[in-house]
């Protein structure tokens, strides 16, 4: 398998806020000069980074401009706070673990040397296992970047023994990364001095000088395991200098040093745009029974067809031939515990009173309620381990159940802290307790898992794809590898530092990232890997569903450390991510199975969090919204006047939406969670408020919070509804696949592109803040410290003709064709046709003129994408399997009780709107059958799969309906204002799709939106 690479907006931003700093640097494809030759004669030629030519101010304004577009707080200035400094500037990318912020500085690096020539770059890196992963990295990507830029890095890893790698690296012309890792350069080991050694072998030169030499751009990954922190900076941060850096660029997800941030993409806004999987967690809780001695572990809750559903899945003692012995029952209401135990005399009088799975719990006869997880005495480590082996074994089949049929493989990672646990050499199967325990456990929950599954054929091809792989086959362990014994052995592991309670071993990790692709295909029989904790940095797998923490907690390790590989999002067979935004965390889920109990994990997780975010605006005030970017409806950007700023800050005031404080109240929050938000009834903020509401909701934390991984469940059909002749009709109908086409004339969007251009494109004159102060009386050294030491009297705002890259040479034409996926020709004749007056704005900010022509021109493709679209439906149909094969398991707590008209037997809905549309349907006596559509039913868009809400069977007998087939969708608002862009786009395109249909059936079925089903009504009867 090859991985797959696309290219992602969220990493273009990430990208673009590196670039956009140096606008107007001109490009300079390197600049000549002599290598030192040493204690040879002849002397090649070098090709070092050219300078920066911007100033200060010109530099310091471009900051401004990124900062001012994400949201950021604007610096003072280009300081470092740290007295000794890696180099002049230092910029900081935040990024959450798992979105890729490898690929994010290897495009960043290719973009620099696109647009300003630079090509030499070294990525230093806090271990040898972070370096490793880097490599792998550039060499997985290499093709993928070729594809984009005709041309891809070399990397290499730096090594004292192959110092003829940085000849190369300072006389190639193309672009050259070095990688290295710091204890290469900042430690007392013979290897590492070497690099400040003159050498022999090198010439009588020293590596660093020759390195220098290059003016190179550094990018340090994990900085805060490198640098220190500010007041007691590390002896490596120092060491940093000595590259004689152009300029440094620090990737993280937790700063230590705050610098100059020019972007954020933390844990809340991965988590919001769907770039990380989410998490679930299984904990385990001991709670003792009132009076009893009874052992009871409920292991989770099921429901299905049948009277005798929901059943709860209980280990408890039985008595059998050969002795006591725990056995995992599954008990309905009314059970008699002291039967099933075979008499043991603990669970006399104890039967199963209530199994309740909307609430996951079970409540005995004696009045006590357990919930899925909780134990009812304290247990030993050796069965909690084996209790937690047989959850990640259940969580692992129940995911790969789910995923098999798309093509995706599920892995599952253990996590533990000693070998002999899994490998035990004086055995002779060579098993560990907990492999043994892992063999047994996975027999039995196989036999289990599979006699519970349906006959259909889906279900048959997982059956026979797991029945053939050998239970010894099917886990693997990637640990140190002894070099004479060639048997696993612990790792070397750090005792203190930054790295303490990790490995850098060399072994481990090569086998770990060496077998990452062949983990991913369904060939390769290893599904559960065994690894040891210290080894938790520099590599991941994408396909890691499941991880089991096998381990004693240790303050070194963090929760976020531990979940981290199994962060980024996953690949089918052919490596393509799994990132449609329909279905992402429907795919995208890791289950993390804990010894510890579900509020403890989830609550100690989310301080973590928090702990990590870096210091966002807590507090709503007229000066925070002053100024800010809002997005509006036609997709351009717009800054937050000061009349708008107040008129916004009264109006959540008035409608006790914040606080006295400034705090964002839970009225807010359930308001905009419902789509109930007050209308505004200040004039200058009627035509904005739908986009500002970002600005407020980026005023709290809203922490993702863990779901509790044994709380959902696949809901099974009901039969009677599915098999309705009245369903069976509206399916019958709406069955059908499509595809689409666009025929619109060239000429038509050259005219419409030229229109809007000469009406809608502004560009704003490059503009410079002066700042006139004077030194504070009564000077405090802690003012001087703070930055405080002046007081601003008066600012004043000048404007400049000339921008600072009116001397930059620009590929006009190229630059709009590439944005705007236009031809040059289509291009220049849009250009050619605007008025001068429109094309002179050029000259003002080439750089926002061509920012926002291209968007200009991409907003009109769009539209006359959708006004030209036509579909075709074809004979082709969605296999019935959709309503069972591809759904995933929902949280029942957000389901509300058993449905009669449903096609499910229970409905999960994620807003108030949607669960009121579902109870008004169900005791509708019109209604005769509906169904939420499943996820495998979608209408192609040019912008996206679409997938309906609702399919919706009325009685036919019933004079007053009019419309008896009705596909819905709902929303809280039916404002166009926020239905603007994709979400409106997709529903154009629904609309004429269904209208298609209808003209090639010759069978009516109604598509509207509907804000509740009141209108739902009004539609169907008119």
């Amino acid at each position: 398998m090859k991985l797959q690479f696309k290219v992602q907006q969220y990493q273009s931003q990430a990208v673009d806020a590196v670039v956009s700093v140096f606008s107007g640097q001109p490009k300079i494809d390197g600049v000549a000069y002599r290598i030192d030759p040493g204690r040879t004669i002849a002397a090649d030629d070098g090709q070092r980074n050219a300078e920066i030519l911007l100033t200060s101010s010109q530099l310091l304004s471009n900051v401004h401009g990124v900062q001012q577009a994400r949201g950021l707080r604007l610096s003072r200035d280009l300081a470092d706070p740290v007295k000794k400094s890696a180099a002049p500037i230092n910029l900081d990318i935040e990024m959450e673990t798992g979105t890729g912020k490898t690929y994010v500085y290897i495009k960043t690096i290719m973009e620099l040397h696109k647009r300003y020539g630079w090509s030499k770059y070294i990525v230093v890196v806090p271990s040898i296992a972070i370096r490793e992963g880097v490599k792998k990295s550039f060499d997985v990507t290499a093709d993928h970047f070729q594809q984009l830029y005709g041309t891809k890095p070399r990397a290499f890893i730096y090594s004292s023994a192959q110092l003829h790698e940085i000849e190369q690296f300072s006389s190639d012309r193309g672009i050259q990364v070095m990688i290295i890792n710091v204890q290469a350069f900042n430690a007392t080991g013979k290897d590492a001095r070497r690099i400040y050694e003159i050498l022999d072998d090198f010439q009588s030169r020293r590596p660093i000088d020759v390195i220098a030499a290059n003016r190179p751009i550094l990018i340090i990954d994990e900085p805060q395991k490198i640098e220190g922190d500010e007041k007691r900076p590390s002896k490596s941060l120092e060491a940093l200098a000595s590259f004689h850096a152009l300029f440094a660029l620090r990737y993280s997800a937790t700063h230590r040093i705050e610098r100059t941030k020019v972007h954020r993409l933390d844990a809340i806004d991965a988590y919001n745009q769907k770039l990380v999987k989410k998490i679930a967690v299984r904990g385990i809780t001991v709670k003792h029974l009132a009076g009893s001695s009874a052992y009871l572990y409920v292991d989770g809750l099921e429901i299905g067809k049948g009277a005798d559903f929901p059943k709860a899945r209980v280990e408890l003692e039985v008595q059998t031939a050969q002795g006591i012995k725990r056995q995992v029952k599954r008990l309905s209401q009314g059970m008699n515990l002291h039967d099933i135990s075979g008499g043991i005399e603990a669970y006399k009088g104890l039967f199963i009173r209530d199994v309740d799975a909307t609430r996951d719990i079970i409540e005995l006869s004696n009045g006590d309620i357990l919930g899925a997880g909780e134990v009812t005495e304290d247990v030993a480590e050796d069965q909690k381990r084996r209790i937690q082996i047989r959850e990640v074994i259940r969580a692992h089949l129940a995911k790969e159940r789910e995923l098999f049929a798309q093509g995706i493989k599920t892995l599952s990672l253990f996590f533990i802290d000693e070998v002999a646990k899994y490998r035990d050499y004086e055995r002779e199967d060579t098993l560990g307790e907990y492999a043994r325990a892992f063999e047994e456990e996975y027999e039995a929950v196989l036999a289990d898992y599979l006699s519970e599954l349906d006959l259909d054929e889906a279900a048959e091809r997982y059956r026979d794809h797991v029945q053939a792989i050998p239970v010894r086959s099917t886990h693997e362990g990637y640990f140190s590898i002894d070099k004479k014994t060639k048997q696993f052995v612990d790792g070397k592991i750090a005792a203190r530092g930054d790295f303490a309670g990790q490995s850098d071993d060399v072994d481990a990790y090569d086998l770990i990232l060496k077998d990452k692709e062949r983990l991913l295909s369904f060939e390769e029989p290893v599904r559960f890997i065994w690894s040891h904790s210290a080894l938790r940095e520099g590599w991941d797998n994408p396909n890691v569903f499941v991880m089991g923490m096998l381990k004693k907690s240790e303050n070194t390790t963090t929760r976020r450390q531990e979940i981290g590989r199994g962060l980024r999002l996953s690949v089918d067979q052919h490596g393509e991510r799994m990132d449609n935004p329909v279905t992402v965390h429907d795919i995208n889920e890791l289950t993390v199975v804990t010894d510890e109990s579900y509020t403890d994990f989830v609550t100690a997780l989310q301080r973590e969090i928090i702990e990590s975010l870096s210091a966002r605006p807590r507090k709503a005030s007229v000066d925070y919204f002053v100024g800010k970017p809002i997005t509006l409806g036609d997709g351009s950007t717009s800054a937050l006047e000061k009349t708008v700023a107040q008129a916004l800050y009264f109006h959540l005031i008035k409608n006790d939406y914040i606080d006295e404080s400034g705090l964002v109240t839970q009225t807010y929050k359930d308001a905009r969670a419902d789509g109930t938000l007050a209308p505004p009834t200040s004039e200058v903020l009627k035509p904005v408020i739908d986009f500002v509401w970002p600005l407020v909701d980026a005023l709290y934390l809203d922490v993702p919070k863990p779901a509790d991984g044994r709380k959902p469940k696949k809901i099974p059909l009901n039969d009677a509804n599915f098999n309705k002749r009245e369903f069976q009709e509206l399916w019958g109908r709406i069955n059908h696949k499509a595809v689409y086409q666009v025929d619109f004339d060239s000429r038509e969007l050259i005219d419409n592109c030229i229109r809007v251009l000469d009406t809608s494109l502004n560009v704003t004159v490059m503009q410079y803040l002066v700042e006139s102060g004077n030194q504070v009386v009564g000077l405090e050294v802690e003012q001087l410290e703070a930055g405080t030491g002046f007081k601003v009297s008066e600012t004043k705002v000048e404007h400049s003709a000339v921008s600072a890259g009116s001397t930059v040479k620009y590929d006009l034409l190229g630059e709009i064709a590439e944005k705007a996926q236009l031809t040059r020709r289509t291009c220049a004749a849009i250009l050619t046709g605007i008025h001068p007056g429109t094309f002179a704005k050029f000259k003002q900010n080439p750089e926002q003129f061509i920012t926002e022509a291209a968007r200009l021109i991409n907003e009109q493709k769009a539209t006359a994408i959708v006004e030209h679209l036509s579909y075709d439906p074809l004979d082709n149909r969605y296999d019935l399997s959709i309503f069972t094969e591809n759904q995933t398991a929902q949280d029942l707590s957000k389901a509300g009780g058993k449905l009669k008209k449903s096609v499910y037997e229970y409905v999960v809905t994620d807003s108030k709107v949607e669960r009121s549309f579902v109870e008004k349907l169900d005791v509708s006596d019109e209604v005769v059958v509906y169904s939420k559509l499943p996820r495998g039913f979608f209408i192609p868009t040019p912008v996206g799969d679409y997938n309906p809400d609702w399919a919706i069977a009325f009685r036919d007998d019933d004079t007053n309906i009019k419309h008896v087939y009705f596909v819905a969708e709902t929303k809280g608002t039916l404002s166009t204002l926020q239905l603007k862009g994709v979400e409106n786009a997709k529903i154009e395109c629904a609309r004429k799709f269904f209208a298609a249909l209808n003209a090639k059936t010759d069978r009516d079925v109604t598509y509207d939106v509907v804000s509740d089903y009141s209108e739902l009504m009004q539609l169907v009867t008119t």
